[in-house]
């Protein structure tokens, strides 16, 4: 396989903030749902959903083992997560937050 040298910060950066305004842009989740899987494999679809589908039950206080019982994701992922949940940017909380407040508004 071809190598290529690790893109500078800025560019790192500026790719990075490239991919967040074109998510942003897409205002339906079938059409973010079409961008993801058109730009990632099925595995690293897959990857991301896990994450994100352990989040609610973290911040819910569900224990690991627990959560692995129900979702089926490993113990070691669940972990990462609850590292990123306690010392990350805050995006998950964010994410979580606007989606339960739409779907609340969306029922009334």
């Amino acid at each position: 396989m071809k190598r290529r040298p690790a893109p500078d910060e800025h560019t790192a950066s500026a790719a990075l903030q490239a991919l967040s305004r074109a998510l942003a842009a897409l205002a339906r989740p079938e059409d973010v749902r079409a961008f993801l899987q058109d730009l990632c494999t099925p595995a690293e679809l897959e990857a991301m959903s896990d994450r994100w589908r352990v989040v609610p039950l973290l911040l819910k206080g569900v224990p690991y083992r627990e959560i692995h019982d129900l979702t089926e994701v490993s113990v070691t992922t669940i972990g990462r997560v609850a590292r990123t949940l306690e010392s990350g940017t805050g995006g998950y909380s964010t994410a979580l937050r606007r989606q339960q407040s739409r779907s609340s508004t969306a029922s009334h």
